[in-house]
């Protein structure tokens, strides 16, 4: 039996382990892959350190995974080997709940999930159902990679606000989707303020290089009211602040599957037909429209590599704040 080096998460709260496992082998419906590049993502932290529950363990992490397919099971017909895809965190529906049928798989309750519930990308191998991969023209894996959630999960969050008819958009945690994101805001004529952790000057300036007109703490006020908020930090106390910055009728989303608790706020700054929403994972289609869409602008992705074994210093720096752009595991 062939095997492979994998980072596995054994327990919440405990560093991952570099072990040698068994290669998967693709069933049905299912193609295996070499991974290319897998991206280090804020739910990877919320998983690892168990802020997510029940994760199927001992299990391999990682759901921003661009691959060659190295293998194909019975039934896959429009992938083939040699083929480059990009595996995303919806790994698996059940096609058949109210939600499935209406079109919004991303809320189907009997989902699954790369890196979570279904094994993921930090290693050398992996399989996955092909359904649910995005053939990828992209020649540079690392570079692709933080596409596959940071910039879908951003672009979903960026339509949910209202995507374009908004003039004057508010970034909350300017990590790896803001810095995704700014780049589209800019190019169809957004006006983007970034907020940061106070002091966090290398973020601020990170955010004006790419285009961002304003960039301060989390708890300033910009220069004008925002049309719409979005909130990428899992920071529950950013929702009130950014609440008191968008003008009536105005729009705060959540973009992150975690946050910690909001506090208590007055009715006035919900007050005006201001709304607050979160959003819930992505579905097929948002791959395709923003994977079809990032070259035209083009995004352009500011990624440092880290080799396997340094999975766990990759999740620390990101966790500590160490990092502009994204980590990207290179196998």
């Amino acid at each position: 039996m062939s095997t492979m080096r994998a980072m596995r998460l054994h327990a919440p709260g405990q560093p991952l382990r570099l072990e040698q496992v068994p290669r998967p082998e693709p069933e049905a419906g299912q193609v295996q892959y070499r991974v290319l590049a897998c991206g280090v993502c804020r739910t990877d932290l919320h998983v690892v350190d168990g802020e997510l529950p029940s994760p199927v363990l001992p299990l391999v992490p990682g759901h921003e995974i661009v691959g060659e397919v190295t293998a194909v099971g019975a039934d896959v017909q429009h992938l083939g080997v040699g083929m480059r895809i990009g595996v995303p965190w919806l790994g698996w529906t059940c096609g058949e709940c109210e939600a499935c049928l209406a079109g919004r798989e991303n809320l189907c309750s009997h989902a699954r999930f790369t890196g979570y519930t279904l094994d993921g990308g930090y290693a050398e191998y992996g399989v996955a159902d092909a359904r649910y991969c995005f053939p990828l023209i992209a020649e540079d894996a690392q570079a692709a990679a933080p596409l596959l959630c940071a910039g879908l999960i951003g672009y979903r969050t960026w339509r949910l606000a209202g995507g374009e008819q908004n003039r004057r958009l508010g970034i909350y945690g300017f990590g790896a989707a803001a810095h995704i994101l700014v780049q589209l805001a800019v190019a169809r004529g957004q006006r983007v303020y970034a907020f940061t952790r106070p002091g966090d000057d290398a973020a601020q300036a990170f955010a004006r290089r790419l285009g961002a007109v304003w960039a301060g703490d989390a708890d300033q006020a910009p220069p004008e009211p925002l049309d719409a908020a979005l909130l990428f930090a899992p920071v529950g106390e950013l929702v009130p602040l950014a609440l008191a910055q968008v003008r009536p009728g105005g729009t705060v989303v959540s973009g992150g599957i975690h946050m910690s608790d909001i506090p208590a706020f007055p009715y006035r700054l919900l007050w005006q037909e201001r709304s607050v929403k979160s959003v819930a994972n992505l579905t097929r289609q948002d791959g395709e429209e923003f994977l079809a869409l990032a070259p035209t602008v083009p995004i352009r992705t500011e990624t440092h590599a880290y080799p396997l074994d340094r999975a766990n210093q990759a999740l620390s720096d990101l966790r500590e704040g160490r990092l502009t752009g994204a980590a990207v595991i290179v196998p």
